[in-house]
């Protein structure tokens, strides 16, 4: 299973907040990282987002699974922007990266996503008038989320039966079934949204 998008039952207080308010919340707090321009502050969001992972009491192995697979592409987008930008830059970018991830990242561990498809449903509910069809942006919602974990879960797999025919250094090993699984995934999904008559109108 994927370590990445899958909801972490609980009671704390974060899973208690309504999927609609933490929806806004992340949405103003992804733009707040962006505004933000210096490493000092970034590194008190990113801190908050730790926080966060505390007051919500996401187990230790739920981390450590998220950040193995994060933390690599943060070294080497680091290591990129240091060489081009300076180390400075590279410290915000990565800090705003590790904020941004981390804060989407708290919010499908603890979002049911049915519960957040209701919420974008019921907001947008009085958009309806001038032709907005929250259904379809709910479903738009939930499919995205949803994608982010089946992709997620299709590269931890691939990875592992690559592991275990010891072709860990060859790209194909990994690239080609990938991108196979990918497309299945997709033509099962596009099945399923047809068998629905999602579209036919």
């Amino acid at each position: 299973m994927s370590p990445l998008g899958l909801y972490e039952p609980g009671s704390s207080p974060v899973h208690r907040t309504p999927a609609g308010v933490k929806f806004v919340l992340l949405l103003g707090f992804a733009v707040l990282i962006f505004l933000l321009g210096s490493a000092l502050p970034l590194a008190v969001v990113a801190a908050v987002v730790v926080a966060g992972y505390a007051l919500a009491r996401i187990p230790p192995r739920r981390c450590w699974q998220a950040s193995r697979l994060l933390l690599p592409l943060l070294a080497v987008i680091f290591l990129l922007q240091w060489w081009m930008l300076g180390p400075d830059q590279a410290a915000v970018v990565a800090l705003r990266l590790v904020a941004a991830l981390g804060a989407a990242n708290l919010f499908t561990l603890t979002t049911r996503v049915d519960d957040l498809v209701t919420a974008v449903e019921r907001g947008l509910g009085p958009l309806r008038r001038v032709g907005v069809r929250p259904e379809r942006v709910g479903l738009l919602v939930g499919l995205t989320l949803q994608a982010v974990t089946a992709l997620s879960s299709i590269a931890t797999e691939t990875r592992e039966a690559q592991r275990a025919r010891n072709a860990e250094r060859s790209l194909s090993a990994f690239a080609v079934p990938f991108l196979v699984r990918t497309l299945r995934h997709s033509d099962e999904l596009g099945e399923a949204l047809a068998a629905r008559g999602v579209g036919d109108d």
